[in-house]
């Protein structure tokens, strides 16, 4: 048996699968090895598995066996193995040091790296996978790197001609499940005369 796996928030008491053993006589069911922790109770006449406590991820996967006893002859039985996977839930959104960045770049610099941005995620795996974007780039005057959270300007600007300052917000993106979060920056750019 290898059930859908579990969320690590997995409330107690959550249905996790019904083991069934096809026997002409009323069988008793129990779990015989593996699950040392006592992540698991079954139903002795059932077979329902429940979850008895709250999981702990690093404890999983756990394999335990299930047996079904013959239940006027305890020498009569068989086992089946339960294999059940628990998965990480996406706790934490990306941080970024500071919310508000403000750098200086010069007027008439050809496209250049402007500053590297680097959120934090506290979760672990898929979870904490980072990738960068932009929100809003100003007509494409700047990119970032999504993976490495560089962000340039693809042009050259005017300190006469445009605008002096402009306002990137940067987000970092998980790849969480069962949902993505995001954590954002605005990035203030001053061009200098």
């Amino acid at each position: 048996y290898h059930p859908a796996p579990l969320s690590e928030k997995t409330p107690t008491d959550t249905f996790v699968v019904e083991i069934s053993a096809l026997y002409k006589l009323p069988v008793n069911y129990s779990i015989t090895s593996g699950d040392e922790k006592g992540y698991f109770i079954i139903h002795s006449s059932s077979g329902i598995v429940r979850t008895r406590k709250n999981l702990e991820l690093e404890d999983f996967p756990v394999n335990f066996k299930v047996r079904a006893t013959d239940s006027s002859n305890a020498a009569i039985f068989n086992e089946v193995e339960v294999k059940v996977e628990v998965f990480d839930e996406n706790d934490f959104p990306p941080v970024f040091p500071s919310s508000l960045l403000e750098e200086r770049l010069p007027e008439n610099s050809p496209a250049t790296q402007i500053v590297q941005l680097k959120a934090q995620d506290n979760d672990t795996g898929r979870n904490g996978f980072l990738t960068y974007g932009i929100l809003n780039g100003h007509g494409l005057k700047f990119r970032i790197n999504e993976t490495t959270g560089v962000l340039y300007s693809t042009v050259p600007f005017d300190y006469e001609e445009e605008p002096t300052e402009y306002q990137v917000v940067v987000y970092a993106e998980d790849d969480g499940i069962p949902e993505k979060k995001r954590g954002y920056c605005t990035v203030v750019i001053k061009i200098t005369d």
